[in-house]
């Protein structure tokens, strides 16, 4: 069987021409991997809940009986020394996990800051 002369050139530029849309695609269309994809879904779907959960975390800190808690907080400075505040007081653990959310301990740091 005889390849007619003017199939490798096209072939060869086939192939660049792959690789040069994969390199355009990517770095200027905003094409992406499924992984980046599902980083960024996950990363979208975290802020969701705890910006869905700022609100019950206030409202855990102005019921909470120590008062002396949210005196505290309200005094310091710091916006590191506030959220810890915040996740040392229990305010920002949810539902039955024991241990404080740290995204959620500054987003509610920072919405109890302003309303002060």
């Amino acid at each position: 069987m005889q390849i007619p002369v003017w199939l490798k050139p096209a072939g060869w530029g086939a192939v660049a021409g792959a690789i040069a849309l994969s390199i355009v695609g990517f770095s200027q269309l905003g094409w992406k991997t499924a992984s980046t994809s599902e980083q960024i879904a996950q990363d979208r779907s975290d802020t969701a809940v705890v910006s869905a959960m700022v609100p019950f975390c206030i409202a855990k800190a102005q019921m909470d009986p120590d008062k002396a808690a949210l005196t505290k907080f309200q005094g310091e400075q710091s916006s590191y020394s506030r959220s810890d505040l915040v996740m040392k007081a229990g305010w920002a653990t949810l539902g039955g996990k024991t241990t404080p959310d740290n995204a959620l301990a500054r987003a509610c740091s920072d919405k109890l800051y302003v309303a002060k």
